[in-house]
């Protein structure tokens, strides 16, 4: 995610919306002050719209398998979440076109009132209404996932987007390690219409967090062009603003290694280290052990290198998994997974940090859509033809591949002196070319 080139820092919230008893800087003693009252009512509706959101996406593939017994069934219901996300450039408009809390409130409600679907769903007969409902949860999020970036953008002051986002990571990433196993567990008690009424109490809870945000938000300016020109305004600043579109450039090739990641894991665990499929989820634990460790340690380690160095460290990270995944060892492997877990914290906080810093409040929820889109389509490409090519090579060759991939990506960043300079540099200067 990302941001411009015209705004300095302090502007750029007090233009768009007046903050109260949110983040004031101590400016006689330079201490750093602790996160306001808006910013944690803001951060707890989100974490908790995450446990429900992982708790959901495991559930309704593992019902779709029991209720066809067909694998490519239940597969269908993570592609169609995606396919649903893609429609965030929509998604973005709408949200730099309107005022982001009442939007966000519109929007947990609306999604709280189509999950409930899922309760008339009993046997095979009704599998295409968790289709839709998956459908329309991705198409949810291509809306929801812009507007709460720019709502971040507002509430949070530049000098401390950083810190925010290491924290709000790493509470993420904590909550991805026990919901898997909440949500299969929940299920496996009392069925997946329990986990169905708990997601929807989710969205109830974000959008109740969302009310107890002090917020006098101005409404919008009124776009000046058409649909179709602002629609893709946040590519276009993508492309025009050297820093973004050199990270743009190296996290879309880091997508189609993760992309491959994701149909060689279950090789490694068999083939690589001759255990069962179910030893798969042992090892994902130290992947969330990673990233939580990788939340922690972010904030500092961006202030020692720069955030441009924070996202090509991730993607160095990654590679090193990669290719460790290669060694017929557990003890190596683990330490793998810890690697791999460690990118994604480093990577996004990198991301969101250098985003912000260089555009404008509103044009933020375009800027994510975009970049969320770029990074999804490679994603999903890799996907399928992972899931060809783990038939034809060896997992290893793939694992190279992934390692040679982002390898590259990580050496662009490191050699770009925009990168090096773009934790300092202000907004408004302008850099090299690509």
């Amino acid at each position: 995610m990302t941001p411009d080139s015209t705004v300095t820092p302090d502007s750029t919230v007090t233009s768009e919306v007046t903050v109260t008893a949110d983040l004031t800087a101590d400016q006689v003693t330079g201490r750093r002050p602790p996160v306001g009252r808006n910013v944690r009512w803001f951060l707890f509706g989100q974490l908790v719209s995450v446990l429900g959101d992982t708790m959901l996406w495991l559930v309704a593939g593992i019902w779709v398998k029991q209720l066809t017994g067909s694998n490519s069934a239940a597969a269908l219901t993570f592609f169609l979440v995606i396919v649903g996300t893609l429609c965030a450039p929509l998604g973005g408009m709408v949200a730099d076109r309107c005022r982001r809390r009442p939007l966000l409130l519109v929007l947990n409600l609306a999604t709280a009132a189509v999950l409930p679907v899922l309760l008339l769903v009993h046997g095979g007969g009704q599998v295409w209404l968790v289709y839709l409902a998956m459908l329309l949860y991705g198409l949810s999020n291509s809306f929801l996932d812009p507007a709460q970036a720019g709502l971040l953008r507002v509430l949070v002051p530049e000098e401390r987007v950083s810190e925010v986002n290491g924290l709000l990571q790493t509470a993420k990433q904590s909550l991805r390690l026990v919901s898997p196993l909440a949500g299969a567990g929940l299920f496996a008690a009392l069925g997946a219409h329990a986990v169905v009424l708990v997601d929807t109490g989710t969205f109830l809870v974000a959008a109740a967090t969302l009310l107890a945000v002090r917020l006098d938000e101005a409404p919008p300016a009124p776009g000046g062009s058409g649909w179709r020109t602002e629609i893709t305004e946040g590519l276009r600043h993508l492309a025009g603003t050297v820093v973004l579109r050199q990270l743009t450039v190296g996290a879309a090739l880091t997508m189609v290694a993760m992309g491959l990641a994701e149909t060689v894991g279950l090789a490694v665990v068999s083939d690589g280290l001759g255990r069962p499929p179910a030893f798969l989820g042992v090892l994902l634990v130290g992947q969330g052990v990673g990233a939580v460790l990788a939340g922690l340690t972010a904030s500092r380690l961006a202030r020692r290198i720069g955030d441009g160095l924070l996202v090509a460290a991730g993607m160095t990270a990654f590679g090193l998994g990669a290719l460790a995944q290669t060694v017929p060892s557990v003890a190596v492997v683990a330490v793998a997974m810890v690697l791999c877990g460690a990118s994604m914290p480093w990577i996004a906080i990198g991301l969101t940090t250098i985003g912000f810093r260089h555009t404008p409040p509103d044009l933020v929820g375009r800027v994510y859509a975009g970049f969320s889109v770029i990074m999804t389509v490679p994603q999903v490409l890799a996907m399928a033809a992972g899931a060809a090519l783990i038939a034809l090579v060896d997992f290893r060759v793939v694992l190279v591949l992934m390692a040679a991939t982002v390898a590259a990506s990580a050496g662009y960043l490191f050699t770009r002196p925009e990168q090096r300079l773009a934790a300092q540099r202000e907004p408004g200067e302008v850099t090299e070319p690509l």
